[in-house]
């Protein structure tokens, strides 16, 4: 059984004036455990409306989409939010990371979200994690007082810390020198491998792309497995697609994240994960 499986996965949009643009054509996906693939594809050709439906960030107009046997089109946005927390981590091309808070209060955003004990444990857990990533000397600091590449590793730390069993990348390079670049995506297969995680990685870098087990190009709607980096990209640059996305991924933190920063005045004095934060973290400029 596939853990992530899309079959004639379809999204659109209506336009001001009525019309409908189709992104996603019909895309067909199989995705083993540990498993890594590239997707690649001019601006514009819906990588990363795909993510977003990948990710349970969004859902398609029609088509199946099974995460381990289990059809998630029809599951209430609750019940997302639970299979996307469980299930997913994110690395954004942007960060995303909260600016006036340390690396290690960013880190453990997602573990204010678990029920259990990774709730009570989450100053060790992303103490641990932050070390993994090389950042076990700056768990107090700040994003403005690190490098882009640092900042890159608070932002893989966040998205691995829960052990999810699919890594969503998107672009998680494209901000970054060709060494640091190199570094991320080195650690980025190391801790798939070390927990069986399954990653999907866009890129419009063809070194990046050709480190992937298989390579997809995304045109006309529809994902094109390549035998290599070179024909993907050749694919890509062969059409002059008009610009897709609604909505880029990188500007779009799921609802968990950042309704734990927005609503503050509406959580309870339960000491639920996000009012515990609310009582014991403080804004620091």
């Amino acid at each position: 059984m596939p853990l992530i499986k899309l079959e004639n996965v379809t999204r659109s949009v209506r336009l001001p004036d009525g019309s409908d643009l189709h992104i996603l054509r019909g895309v067909n996906l199989e995705l083993a455990a540990g498993e890594h693939i590239s997707i690649v594809g001019r601006s514009g050709t819906g990588k990363s409306t795909l993510l977003n439906i990948i990710g349970l960030l969004d859902k398609p107009d029609s088509g199946i989409y099974q995460v381990a046997g289990e059809e998630v089109v029809s599951l209430s946005e609750t019940q997302c939010a639970k299979l996307r927390g469980d299930t997913f981590g994110f690395v954004f091309q942007q960060f995303n990371i909260f600016p006036t808070r340390t690396a290690q209060q960013n880190v453990e955003v997602p573990l204010l979200y678990d029920g259990g004990a990774k709730f009570w444990k989450r100053s060790r857990l992303t103490a641990q994690m932050l070390d993994r990533v090389g950042l076990g000397n700056r768990l107090d600091s700040y994003p403005t007082q690190m490098s882009g590449g640092e900042q890159q590793r608070i932002a893989i730390a966040r998205a691995l810390v829960r052990g999810p069993k699919v890594i969503l990348a998107d672009e998680p390079t494209g901000a970054l020198d060709p060494d640091t670049g190199n570094a991320v995506m080195e650690l980025l297969e190391e801790v798939a491998r070390e927990n069986n995680a399954a990653l999907v990685v866009i890129t419009h870098d063809m070194k990046v792309a050709a480190r992937a087990q298989r390579i997809f190009s995304l045109a006309d709607g529809k994902l094109h497995l390549e035998t290599n980096a070179e024909q993907a990209f050749a694919v890509t640059a062969d059409k002059a697609e008009k610009k897709l996305d609604p909505e880029p991924l990188t500007t779009a933190l799921p609802d968990s994240f950042v309704g734990l920063l927005e609503n503050k005045e509406n959580q309870s004095e339960e000491v639920t994960p996000a009012r515990h934060l609310e009582i014991n973290s403080e804004e620091k400029p």
